[in-house]
């Protein structure tokens, strides 16, 4: 059973927020009207620790379907983070959107982090600024969605916009190809709403790790990848940017992510 991790461990250790943030719903292919629940996972390459509910960091926890958006209920400080009802046949998208929250790393543990998720601008920028043996201050958020397909099989002939419809978060991965169905994959990266060139984007398989696939988003925030076998699969990036004055930080990181079975 997964471990769950208290919400006062989760403040201290510090190094769990440097890892990738999911949703892993009980099954991504309910009945209409079956009950579910929503899991928040923090891990590496696709295994982790389940997170308990927070409304200490929790900004937004919704699910999007025929029925319009409304919010994902749950109980304070106990795993599953929600529960949920699918209501209407066809795709729903569950969205998870973190308030800000402050993290330290020493600076050779952020130099790490920053080749890992290919933020070499952020290395240079702060090899220019003499700042390479610094350890980071920042706030990072958590932009997490994940797809369900209630009451039907998955076709790649469902409209598109029961899958490419922002959340509107700051940081958003927007499924361009049905991801249930669709090969190869098609996402466009949204920074502010606006298209992120050069955002590296990858996608892991829940159960083999060697099946993975990742790139570079071209001059219009999109990239495609090549999902090799089915399964559940996790598709992931991470922006940073200098953060604001006045907010005892000194980079915001944003974190995105998208769940599906394929």
């Amino acid at each position: 059973m997964r471990k769950i991790l208290l919400v006062v461990a989760l403040v201290a250790a510090t190094p769990s927020f440097a890892h990738d943030f999911w949703i892993e719903p009980s099954t991504f292919r309910p009945s209409q009207g079956e009950n579910l629940t929503a899991t928040l996972v923090v891990g590496q390459n696709f295994t982790g620790d389940a997170v308990p509910r927070s409304t200490q960091l929790i900004e937004s926890f919704t699910i999007r379907d025929g029925s319009g958006e409304r919010p994902i209920g749950g109980f304070e400080n106990q795993d599953p983070a929600g529960y949920l009802r699918a209501e209407s046949a066809g795709i729903a998208i569950i969205g998870y959107r973190s308030k800000p929250y402050p993290l330290e790393l020493a600076a050779a543990k952020f130099e790490e982090f920053l080749s890992t998720e290919g933020l070499e601008s952020i290395h240079a920028a702060r090899a220019a600024r003499g700042e390479a043996q610094k350890p980071d201050r920042e706030r990072f958020y958590r932009y997490a969605k994940s797809l369900i397909v209630v009451g039907a099989r998955p076709s790649a002939a469902l409209p598109a916009k029961t899958f490419n419809q922002p959340f509107g978060f700051r940081y958003e991965l927007i499924p361009e190809s049905n991801p249930m169905a669709s090969t190869p994959l098609r996402i466009r990266v949204l920074f502010e709403g606006k298209p992120l060139a050069g955002a590296l984007v990858t996608a892991l398989h829940r159960d083999d790790p060697a099946a993975h696939a990742s790139a570079r988003t071209d001059a219009g925030g999109r990239v495609t990848l090549a999902l090799p076998k089915a399964g559940v699969w996790l598709v992931k990036s991470v922006q940073m940017v200098a953060a604001p004055t006045g907010v005892n930080a000194d980079w915001e990181s944003l974190w995105a992510s998208l769940t599906f079975e394929h």
